[in-house]
């Protein structure tokens, strides 16, 4: 209670008091931009990603543009050890999707290397996957999927090395027949994406779908 009224929870952008579960005050709120995507339908993320692998369906919360706040949100959560921001993220998604019938059989998040696990501390996705996990009741793994090679953020590389992502990521266990829905915080280029999709899909009759955080508009 002591600490509540000495250190507040604040609105990150504005910095107004707001109650403990949420992020950003309905002031902030109303300047975020969703996507309004449809995960069934096509869309733009979707084209984006058939451009590099046959994703069967494709989500994107926000739209992710420069000096906007779905940006500044992501920051948050990936630099600023807030790793809570993952949980109001999936309750934002959850509010906007329904799978009704046709669930994915298994949620992936892109993993991060061991050593940058241990300077960050956590992998800001594993919330946000487990989050959607017990609302929809679809099993999760966050070890299916391995990062080979240590490397610095995608949103410091030049475009060159962007491109450099063969044999980055490995599959530890034998999977086929399934679904798949892998999770990621921003979509940029797609090629991480990509290279964990042709992964699963080479293992196997897989099927691969993609929900992101934020898309780079």
């Amino acid at each position: 209670m002591i600490l509540d009224i000495l250190f507040p929870n604040r609105c990150i952008h504005c910095n107004r008091i707001i109650d403990d579960n949420l992020l950003v005050c309905n002031l902030c709120f109303a300047q975020i931009r969703f996507t309004h995507f449809n995960y069934f339908e096509n869309n733009y993320l979707k084209e984006r990603c058939k451009l590099l692998f046959p994703a069967e369906n494709a989500f994107a919360l926000m739209q992710f543009e420069k000096q906007n706040l779905s940006r500044e949100i992501v920051h948050e959560l990936k630099y600023k050890n807030r790793e809570k921001i993952g949980k109001v993220l999936a309750d934002w998604t959850t509010e906007r999707v329904d799978f009704k019938n046709r669930k994915p059989d298994l949620l992936i998040s892109v993993p991060l290397h061991p050593k940058k696990l241990k300077e960050r501390g956590y992998n800001q996705l594993h919330l946000f996957t487990e989050t959607l996990s017990e609302f929809y009741e679809i099993p999760f793994s966050h070890d299916l999927i391995k990062r080979n090679y240590y490397s610095k953020a995608q949103a410091l590389k030049d475009k060159k090395h962007r491109l450099e992502t063969e044999n980055t990521f490995s599959i530890t266990q034998d999977i086929s027949g399934k679904h798949i829905l892998l999770i990621d915080d921003v979509f940029t280029t797609g090629n991480t994406l990509a290279t964990i999709a042709w992964e699963i899909l080479n293992a196997g009759d897989n099927k691969v779908s993609v929900w992101v955080m934020a898309i780079d508009i």
